[in-house]
C-alpha cells in the first residue's frame, strides 16, 4: 500500500494549485454569490478540458484519466484551500462514484464519459444525507416512476442529469432522471454555505431509467468514498485557515509587538497544527487504503470525524484571533467558516461517524 505521495502526484498538486490560484479565490466567490448558478461556466470548461479535473478518478475505460482516489483527494484539498465554487463535488465525486460503484455497464459507458469531460453536470440524489441506513425511506420507485420529496440535493439546480437512489419493493435501485422531466420540481434554497449550492427536489410520478442496483455494500462503499473525498476538501480548507491565521498574527501588532509573539496564541496555534497534522495523515492514509482496496473498514468514518472537528476548530480560531474584524463580511474568513460548519454535518456528523466506526470495530472483533 502507498504510504506517501509520489513525485508525479506532487507535480499534479502544483498544477491544480496554480489553476485554482488564478481562477478561484474569495473575490471570485463574492461575485458568484450574486449569480443564479453560483459558478463560472468558463472556469468549469477550463477545469474539464484544459486541466482534466472532472475525469481525474474516472477509469480510462469510461473516458476519464484513471488516476484514482489519491489524485482526486489532491484536487479536492486544493479546492478546499481556494474555496472553489462549482458543481465538481456533486458531479464528479457524488454522481461519479454513484455510477462507478452501483451503475450497470451500459450506464457507465453512456454517462461516465460525459461526466469526465464536464459536458454533463450530474448529481447524486440521496433522501438522507445523515446516514446510509436512512437512505431509501423517502424516495420510492416502481414501474420506472420515482416519487418523493428530498430537501437537500447538492447542485440540484445546476444538474442536467439526476442519479437517484430510491427504495424498491426488495431493496434500492439507482435511477436516472433528466432535468426538466414531467413531474420533477427543483427549487434552489438558501443555505449556510452559499459557495456550495443546494436545492430541494420533488418527484411526482417522474419517469426514470433504472441504471443500477444499490446493495447495502454498494451504498456503504459510495458513502465511504464520498466521505474520504470530503475529508480531503476539509483538511485543505483547515490548512488554508491555519496558514492565513499564522500570517495574520505576524503582521497584527498590539502593545508594540506582533500578536503572534504572545505565548497564549502560540500555544493555540501549536495545538491546532498538531490536530491538523493528525487529521491530514489519517485522511491521506484513508485515500491510500481506498486506492489499494485494503485497510480497515472504519477508516473513512474515522477521518470524516477527525477532519470535521479540525476544520471547524481552525475556522473558530481564525475568527477569534482576528478579533472584531474576523466577524465582518469584508474579511474572507467567513467563507471557510461556513464551509466548515456545513461540511461538519454533510454525509454524517462526527458523532454519527464515531458511532459507526465503533460499530464496525466491534463487528470486526
Amino acid at each position: 500500500m502507498q504510504k506517501e505521495f509520489t513525485e508525479d502526484q506532487e507535480q499534479f498538486r502544483e498544477v491544480v494549485a496554480r489553476f485554482l490560484q488564478d481562477k478561484a479565490d474569495p473575490a471570485a466567490a463574492r461575485e458568484l454569490l450574486a449569480t443564479q448558478t453560483g459558478f463560472d461556466a468558463n472556469v468549469w470548461h477550463q477545469m474539464a478540458t484544459e486541466v482534466g479535473l472532472t475525469g481525474t478518478h474516472i477509469p480510462e475505460t469510461y473516458g476519464g484519466f484513471g488516476f484514482g482516489v489519491v489524485e482526486l483527494g489532491i484536487a479536492l484539498e486544493e479546492m478546499g484551500r481556494h474555496i472553489y465554487c462549482g458543481p465538481f463535488f456533486a458531479s464528479s465525486v457524488m454522481a461519479g462514484y454513484g455510477l462507478m460503484i452501483a451503475g450497470d455497464e451500459n450506464a457507465k459507458q453512456t454517462w461516465l464519459p460525459e461526466i469526465a469531460t464536464g459536458e454533463v453536470i450530474a448529481t447524486l440524489v440521496l433522501d438522507n444525507l445523515n446516514s446510509p441506513g436512512g437512505v431509501g425511506r423517502v424516495l420510492s420507485a416502481a414501474d420506472n416512476k420515482v416519487n418523493g420529496d428530498v430537501s437537500l440535493v447538492v447542485d440540484g439546480q445546476n444538474a442536467s442529469q439526476l442519479f437517484v437512489v430510491a427504495g424498491e419493493a426488495d431493496g434500492l435501485g439507482l435511477y436516472r432522471v433528466e432535468a426538466g422531466a414531467s413531474g420533477l420540481a427543483v427549487t434552489a434554497i438558501d443555505s449556510l454555505d452559499p459557495t456550495r449550492r443546494l436545492a430541494a427536489v420533488s418527484f411526482s410520478d417522474v419517469s426514470a431509467e433504472r441504471v443500477g442496483d444499490v446493495s447495502e455494500a454498494a451504498l456503504n462503499a459510495i458513502w465511504d468514498h464520498i466521505c474520504v473525498a470530503l475529508s480531503h476538501e476539509m483538511i485543505g480548507g483547515a490548512q488554508q485557515l491555519l496558514d492565513s491565521t499564522v500570517e495574520y498574527t505576524r503582521i497584527r501588532y498590539q502593545f508594540g509587538r506582533p500578536i503572534g509573539s504572545f505565548q497564549g496564541l502560540k500555544h493555540r496555534l501549536a495545538d491546532l497544527l498538531m490536530e491538523l497534522e493528525f487529521a491530514k495523515a489519517a485522511t491521506h492514509h484513508a485515500g491510500f487504503c481506498l486506492a489499494a482496496g485494503d485497510g480497515d473498514a472504519y477508516t473513512p468514518s474515522m477521518v470524516k470525524a477527525m477532519a470535521s472537528d479540525v476544520y471547524l476548530k481552525a475556522a473558530k480560531e481564525a475568527i477569534q484571533m482576528r478579533g472584531g474584524i474576523g466577524f465582518t463580511w469584508e474579511e474572507d474568513t467567513h467563507f471557510w467558516f461556513k464551509r466548515a460548519k456545513s461540511s461538519e454535518v454533510f454525509m454524517g456528523t462526527p458523532s454519527f461517524h464515531r458511532e459507526r466506526m465503533m460499530t464496525m470495530m466491534e463487528g470486526a472483533a
